[in-house]
């Protein structure tokens, strides 16, 4: 079926618009394949709204006499109103919403239509590969090697082409593990650390099932990680109680008898959709304006999504502290290995490695970390916080990582070379996008969809010079230390430019991050290019009354 044969009605005339903190528009309304657009014409100045047809999460219609009025709810939180004259029209235009906002074929999806005249088809793919992080890591060169084994996807439907692994493991050794892990998701390097050597593994969780199997593979892929008079950690994100439970239904844990050199932790965190309801009610919270304060606090802390940044955060410290303070390698794993472990091990790096808070750095530890390590972005953005479908495999992971991300900046301003508007603008790409980097579930699916052949890379993108400046932060001051970031309850704050995105307060503050940048760039400016990283440092304690200000505010 053609995509324009789901369009009843291409444009309707005399359409009024009306939206958060601006007034009431009176325009045309078209809808194209992809987009929703809204012209104004007044005075022979026009001015346009262009939604993104992915980006809407949810439409509602309402009959007002012989009009109809259609709410749209986005995916980024923004909520609109149209009134369509003529009923017949409000319904030919919401079925069209409906029908184009929830494309499943990929290929037929926009960023396979988005040609931008400032980027090309031609060259490289994306910012980096499992075998230039292997070339840039001297410390692996010894002990470690990359391996080809899933070439063709066939050991690990979800893992990349290539995977860093211990040099003394050889294919055949890595099958036989793969077999043994859910969803052949063997364990693989995720980071070396650079003060130590010690690195992060990832895997999913074994297949011990209710009769304790073994497989000596395994054991011995882990046993090559350290030396055996070493010990590791392995940090499982299941409660011990759950870990059991998964044993009936063949899932497990790695064993001490098994595992005697590797000493296990559980760690609860919820997944799936425990946290996807949590975002929903988080939601349905910040967007009534008519609770009093007290409700308001009452719905926040019962949308429990607070406590999933804390377990994250909390448990990305311990990860930490086994390598940084105690000097041990580490396995992370919970059942499936595609979420909550993807989120561990990326916080536990940005805290550990300076070169991941920089802008470039920390898109290749999300593209290495998330997109080549198969996170299923297609399953889990499928939907946000608005959708009335019956909830399937979605869950906001991605947007949790990007929200302890937010709490890491907001309590080290100097520590990350980007800035919230960054963080921001991924957590908007990665339900609607123009690029192609968010589509598709793994690198396989992705290859079969020639992804990388017909769609533009964000992250290569953003990387423009001339689109990066829009989101460094003017306080960067590089440090080697690793940055220890608080998770008692008070030092956690709701991400208001998030999720009050779309309200009076987060215009306000905007306007006070404007004012800072203007600061900084303006001393800058005048300080001149030897001024030494002390005087800066004095400018920076210098800003602290507007840094406190910014606190209140998020405090209020």
């Amino acid at each position: 079926m053609e995509l324009s044969e789901h369009i009843k009605t291409a444009n309707v005339e005399d359409v009024t618009l009306r939206r958060p903190f601006h007034p009431t528009l009176r325009g045309t309304l078209c809808v194209t394949s992809h987009h929703l657009l809204f012209s104004d014409r007044k005075d022979e100045a026009s001015w346009q709204l262009l939604i993104l047809l992915k980006n809407i999460d949810a439409i509602e219609k309402r009959a007002v006499g012989s009009s109809g009025t259609i709410t749209i709810k986005c995916k980024d939180l923004l909520v609109l109103q149209l009134e369509i004259p003529g009923m017949e029209e409000c319904l030919n235009i919401a079925r069209s919403i409906e029908a184009l906002s929830s494309l499943e074929s990929v290929t037929e999806m926009y960023p396979f239509f988005y040609r931008p005249s400032h980027l090309t088809l031609h060259g490289p793919w994306g910012l980096s590969s499992t075998e230039q992080y292997y070339k840039q890591t001297e410390r692996l060169w010894d002990r470690w090697r990359v391996s080809k084994v899933n070439s063709d996807y066939s050991v690990c439907p979800s893992y990349p082409s290539a995977v860093i692994v211990p040099r003394e493991v050889d294919d055949d050794k890595l099958i036989r593990s793969a077999r043994f892990r859910q969803g052949g998701r063997f364990p693989v390097l995720s980071y070396c650390h650079h003060r130590n050597g010690m690195v992060i593994m990832r895997s999913s969780q074994p297949l011990t099932g209710a009769n304790k199997k073994r497989c000596k593979e395994d054991e011995l892929l882990l046993q090559a990680v350290i030396d055996g008079s070493e010990l590791g950690y392995i940090i499982d994100l299941r409660s011990a109680q759950q870990a059991q439970q998964t044993r009936m239904t063949g899932g497990g844990f790695e064993s001490k008898s098994c595992y005697s050199h590797w000493k296990r932790i559980h760690r609860h965190h919820e997944r799936g959709k425990v946290v996807q309801e949590s975002l929903i009610k988080l939601v349905e919270a910040c967007s009534d304006p008519s609770h009093s304060v007290d409700r308001w606090l009452s719905k926040l802390e019962n949308s429990k999504w607070l406590s999933h940044v804390h377990s994250a955060l909390s448990t990305a410290g311990l990860v930490v502290e086994c390598v940084e303070r105690d000097g041990h390698s580490v396995l992370v794993h919970g059942s499936e290995g595609t979420d909550n472990t993807l989120l561990v091990s990326s916080l536990a790096q940005l805290i550990l490695d300076p070169a991941s808070r920089t802008v470039t750095g920390f898109l290749c530890l999300l593209e290495r970390e998330w997109i080549q390590a198969g996170h299923p972005f297609q399953q889990r953005c499928a939907h946000s916080a608005y959708s009335h479908a019956r909830l399937k495999q979605e869950c906001p992971s991605f947007l949790l990582l990007l929200d302890c991300v937010w709490q890491v900046w907001r309590q080290f301003p100097l520590a990350l070379e980007f800035s919230e508007a960054l963080l921001l603008r991924l957590a908007q790409e990665v339900y609607a996008s123009n690029y192609g980097t968010f589509l598709c579930n793994s690198e396989q699916e992705r290859c079969a969809a020639g992804v990388k052949e017909t769609t533009h890379c964000l992250f290569q993108s953003l990387l423009k010079p001339d689109i990066e400046e829009q989101y460094l932060n003017p306080l960067y001051e590089p440090t080697d230390l690793a940055i220890w970031p608080a998770v008692h309850p008070q030092s956690l704050q709701l991400w208001t430019g998030m999720f009050l995105r779309w309200t009076e307060y987060a215009q306000n503050m905007e306007e006070a991050r404007e004012e800072v940048w203007s600061i900084v760039k303006e001393h800058r400016e005048q300080a001149g290019p030897d001024r030494t990283n002390n005087t800066l440092s004095t400018h920076c304690e210098s800003l602290t009354p507007i840094e406190n200000l910014m606190d209140e505010l998020t405090i209020l």
